[in-house]
C-alpha cells in the first residue's frame, strides 16, 4: 500500500487545494463541446487547463472515487462495488487527505463522499460537514469555510462533493422555473450519439441540461467567488471533476467512452493557467499522484497511478499510451474489464448478461425503458473491439460480425483488418490484470461478507 508522503519543506509555503467533484457528469459541459450553458465551469478551463481525454477507472461512483483518492484500481483497493451496498475502502489505505495531513495540511470534507458508507473521518479528514450535498445549499457552507481560513497559517485541502446531476434530473426541492428552458425538441442529440432519437431520451436530456446549467454551474461559480472574496484564490489550486459518465443508457455502468469519460479542469495561478487543452490520455487513478506533485508533496512511488503534473506545468511528459477501466458489482454482478488506446477500445465481458446493462438509477427512467425495449438481446458478446478513429460512438464491434446490441454468434470471426489489434489488446489486458492481482482471474468475485 501507499506510504505517507513526507513534508520536506515548510508547508506554510504550499498552495491550498480545492477539489470540487460532482456526480455523473462525464464531459457534458460547454467547454467540452456539449450544447449546455456552463459559463462558470467553462471559465475554470479558460483560466487554467482542460484535460480533453480524461477517463475514470470505473463507470460507477464508489470504485471510481476510490481510485481517485488512492491512486490504485478498484480491484486493488477492494472497492469493487458501491459503498452503500457493502463495499468500503479499508482504514489502512493511504488517501489523498491522509497524504496531505501528513504534509502539514488541514483536511476537510464539505458535502458528499462515497468511498466509505459512513464516518468519512476515516478517510483522513480533520473537519467534516456533510449536512447537505446539494450544490446550491453548499454555497453558504463553502463561503463560511473559506472566510474562516482567510488568515490561516497552514494550507488546507477541501473536498466539496456535489450530488447533482445524479438521477433523478427533476428534483422536488428545486423550483419549477429551474426547468423552464428544458425543451426536449431543442436537445442536440449530437451530444448523445450512442442513443436513439426517442421521446424519453429527449425528455431526460432536456432535464439533465437544466440541472447542469441552472444548479451545478451557478453553484461552482459561487464557490470560486467565495475563494476570491476570502483572498485565497492566488494561493490555491482549484480543480473541478466528476466520477464517471452521464447517467444515461449506454453510458454510466458501461466501459464505453460515454461511461468512463470525465471532465477534469485545473487552475493554479502562476503555474497552470492560460486555457491550455491537453489531448494526452489520463485516468483518475493518476489523480492523487498528480495533486500531490502539484502541491510539492512527494507522490507515492508504488501506486498504480502516475503524476501528469509536468504536463499541466508545460514541462516534458511522456504520459500514457493506454488506460484501463473495470466494473465488477453494481446493483448486480457485472464483471467487465477494458483497455483503451488513442485508437482502439477492447472490452472483455466476463459474465454475459441478458439485455444491455442499465444501472438501477437509470433503468426506470424514460430513456432507460426505451433502450431496454429497443435493445432486448439474449446475450452480450464476450469480446468487443472498436476502432475509435473510424467509429467514435463504438457502434461496430470488430471482435465479431455482430453489432453491440445484437445476439452474440457462437462462431463469430473478428474483422481481419483489426485481428492484430484484437490479439494485442487482449494480451495487454490480461497482462495488466495479472500484474495488478485482479481477483477476477481466479473466478467470480463474491459479494463482500457484510451484515
Amino acid at each position: 500500500m501507499a506510504a505517507g508522503a513526507d513534508s520536506a519543506s515548510d508547508p506554510s509555503h504550499r498552495p491550498n487545494l480545492v477539489l470540487v467533484h460532482c456526480h455523473d457528469l462525464g464531459q457534458h459541459l460547454g467547454c467540452y463541446g456539449a450544447d449546455v450553458d456552463t459559463p462558470n465551469i467553462d471559465r475554470i478551463a479558460a483560466d487554467g487547463a482542460r484535460m480533453a481525454n480524461s477517463f475514470c477507472t470505473a463507470p460507477q461512483c464508489s470504485p471510481s472515487r476510490s481510485s481517485m483518492m488512492t491512486g490504485y484500481y478498484p480491484h486493488e483497493n477492494g472497492v469493487m462495488g458501491l459503498a452503500h451496498m457493502g463495499w468500503s475502502l479499508g482504514d489502512d489505505w493511504e488517501t489523498l487527505p491522509k497524504h496531505l495531513r501528513k504534509a502539514g495540511y488541514e483536511t476537510a470534507l464539505l458535502g458528499f463522499q462515497h468511498e466509505v458508507p459512513d464516518e468519512p473521518e476515516r478517510l483522513g479528514y480533520d473537519y467534516v460537514d456533510s449536512g447537505t450535498k446539494r450544490a446550491l445549499d453548499l454555497v453558504d457552507v463553502v463561503d463560511d469555510f473559506f472566510a474562516e481560513r482567510a488568515d490561516a497559517d497552514e494550507p488546507f485541502f477541501v473536498s466539496i462533493g456535489i450530488e447533482e446531476p445524479h438521477r433523478p434530473f427533476r428534483r422536488e426541492y428545486l423550483p419549477d422555473e429551474t426547468y423552464d428552458g428544458a425543451d426536449p425538441d431543442a436537445v442536440d442529440l449530437g451530444d448523445f450519439p450512442y442513443l436513439p432519437d426517442e421521446p424519453g431520451v429527449r425528455e431526460d436530456a432536456a432535464d439533465l441540461n437544466a440541472v447542469i446549467s441552472e444548479v451545478l454551474d451557478p453553484a461552482v461559480g459561487r464557490y470560486r467567488e467565495s475563494l476570491a472574496d476570502a483572498g485565497l484564490a492566488e494561493e490555491t489550486v482549484f480543480v473541478f471533476t466528476t466520477d464517471h459518465g452521464l447517467a444515461m443508457p449506454r453510458a454510466k455502468g458501461t466501459c464505453y467512452d460515454a461511461g468512463i469519460e470525465t471532465a477534469l479542469l485545473v487552475h493554479q495561478p502562476g503555474s497552470v493557467e492560460g486555457g491550455d487543452v491537453h489531448d494526452a490520455l489520463v485516468t483518475n487513478v493518476d489523480f492523487t499522484p498528480t495533486m500531490l506533485d502539484l502541491l510539492g508533496v512527494d507522490p507515492p512511488a508504488e501506486a498504480s497511478g502516475e503524476s501528469f503534473a509536468p504536463l499541466l506545468r508545460g514541462e516534458p511528459h511522456e504520459g500514457r499510451d493506454r488506460i484501463f477501466a473495470e466494473m465488477t458489482w453494481h446493483d448486480r454482478y457485472n464483471p467487465i474489464r477494458a483497455i483503451r488506446t488513442e485508437r482502439y477500445k477492447y472490452v472483455r465481458n466476463f459474465s454475459v448478461l441478458p439485455k444491455v446493462f442499465v444501472p438501477m438509477d437509470v433503468a426506470p427512467t424514460a430513456s432507460g425503458r426505451e433502450v431496454h425495449e429497443r435493445f432486448h438481446v439474449p446475450q452480450r458478446p464476450t469480446e468487443e473491439l472498436y476502432d475509435l478513429e473510424a467509429d467514435p460512438d463504438e457502434s461496430e464491434n470488430l471482435a465479431s460480425d455482430k453489432k453491440p446490441f445484437e445476439p452474440a454468434a457462437a462462431a463469430s470471426d473478428p474483422d481481419p483488418a483489426h485481428a492484430d489489434a484484437l490479439d494485442r489488446l487482449r494480451e495487454e489486458l490480461e497482462s495488466w490484470m495479472a500484474a495488478t492481482d485482479d481477483p477476477l482471474l481466479e473466478g467470480p468475485v463474491p459479494y463482500p461478507d457484510v451484515e
